[in-house]
């Protein structure tokens, strides 16, 4: 298990606030092809850094922004370390935001839909029952979704204000102790996330953890994209291809049943680029578990490339927003990747710019161990012991088309 995430994109950073304590330092319904190409038209711009000044938990939150040549931006708040912001070039040069988010911290920590952006953890995705076993010795999570436990539990890593300072002019770091016994969790966890912006426009996330106790962890990064522009319409046009010839079914409650299957034959085959929605209404019982895509997919294992460091990254997955031609192409170290195609979203949340999450507006890539993991030995191990230090790597890479 022992990897860190990481999101490359080719920005060199810039604060936007400055914000001092905590060691905080320098912070800075689907409406088709024809609106999300109206939208993009339009060059987005980042939310006002003053609504990211505020203080949650006694602690001070503020938002940094990264910026490369190219002039593709993020903004990163402290408040979940969480990616509010993405701008990157369109087919016509014109800058578009494609991740959703709200303008202020308030509407984060307010708002139904807490996840936008967000690092999650202690554990990503859903462990059974919210209970598991580790060393022989049984641990009970908070039960958020449904009988399940649900990406670290009622106050994950996404609602945690973290320590942030600059590295340098191309990095952000965020860092976060969290507590044995938080969430139910065992063991005082040490967490590191950086994310980085490089001119090559590719996002890079990293992650890093250690652990004083035998604990388990599985941390992603939750963002929404429409590669058409947050609150653009529908993301069921867009082409998908997922490097994955097998997928882990799940029950009704979406915790996986331990089989493995192979995608050949089904709604859930993506090894060619094919349309989020082209199949989405098929008569298939895990699309009626996950009313439509809520799925984790098992990512083949291949040779991949070898970034500075030495993280070798395996594609997992490439996007085309069918309005804007951006392509991003997803790499990862991880063994698998959780497809979600919106299904839950309900408009009700206000997005920045005035838009809204519609039904099936936004869809998320995680890169990840598998959900409940803890429960099922026969797929790969989240543990994480003393002595052993957790490193992931990720690659959010984009271009046009």
């Amino acid at each position: 298990m022992n990897k860190l995430f990481f999101f490359s994109m080719g920005i060199s950073v810039c604060l936007l606030t400055a914000c001092g304590g905590n060691g905080t330092e320098n912070p800075a319904a689907s409406t088709g092809k024809d609106s999300a190409a109206k939208d993009s038209a339009t060059a987005a711009t980042l939310p006002d850094s003053a609504a990211f000044r505020d203080v949650v938990d006694g602690q001070p939150t503020a938002l940094y922004v990264l910026k490369n040549k190219n002039q593709a931006t993020a903004a990163i708040t402290n408040y979940g370390a969480r990616l509010v912001s993405l701008l990157v070039p369109n087919k016509n040069g014109v800058m578009t935001d494609v991740v959703l988010g709200y303008d202020s911290i308030g509407k984060y920590v307010h708002q139904p839909e807490t996840f936008f952006g967000a690092i999650v953890g202690r554990y990503g995705n859903r462990i059974a029952k919210g209970k598991f076993r580790l060393a022989g010795k049984e641990y009970t999570l908070a039960k958020n979704n449904g009988p399940n436990s649900l990406h670290g539990g009622k106050k994950g890593f996404g609602a945690v204000v973290w320590t942030a300072k600059q590295l340098n002019d191309h990095a952000v770091e965020l860092s976060y102790t969290s507590k044995d016994g938080e969430e139910g969790y065992p063991g005082t966890l040490q967490v590191k996330v950086t994310y980085t912006l490089t001119d090559s426009n590719a996002l890079t996330i990293s992650y890093q953890a250690t652990t004083d106790k035998a604990t388990v962890l599985n941390l992603t990064n939750h963002a929404y994209f429409n590669l058409n522009g947050q609150g653009s319409g529908t993301i069921n046009n867009h082409l998908l291809t997922l490097n994955a010839d097998q997928y882990t079914p799940v029950d009704s409650t979406l915790i996986p049943t331990g089989k493995i299957e192979p995608v050949a034959g089904s709604p859930f085959d993506f090894r060619t680029a094919t349309a989020i929605g082209s199949r989405i209404d098929a008569d298939n019982i895990q699309l009626k578990y996950g009313k439509g895509y809520d799925h984790n997919f098992v990512i083949n294992t291949m040779k991949g490339d070898t970034i500075k460091g030495g993280h070798n990254l395996v594609p997992a997955a490439t996007v085309q927003g069918d309005a804007s031609g951006i392509v991003m192409k997803v790499l990862t170290e991880e063994p698998g990747i959780q497809f979600y195609g919106g299904n839950f979203m309900t408009g009700s949340n206000p997005l920045k710019a005035g838009k809204k999450d519609d039904y099936r507006s936004a869809f998320c890539l995680e890169t990840q161990h598998f959900p409940d993991s803890p429960n099922q030995p026969s797929f790969p191990s989240t543990q994480l012991k003393p002595g052993q230090t957790y490193q992931s790597t990720t690659v959010y890479q984009f271009s046009v088309k």
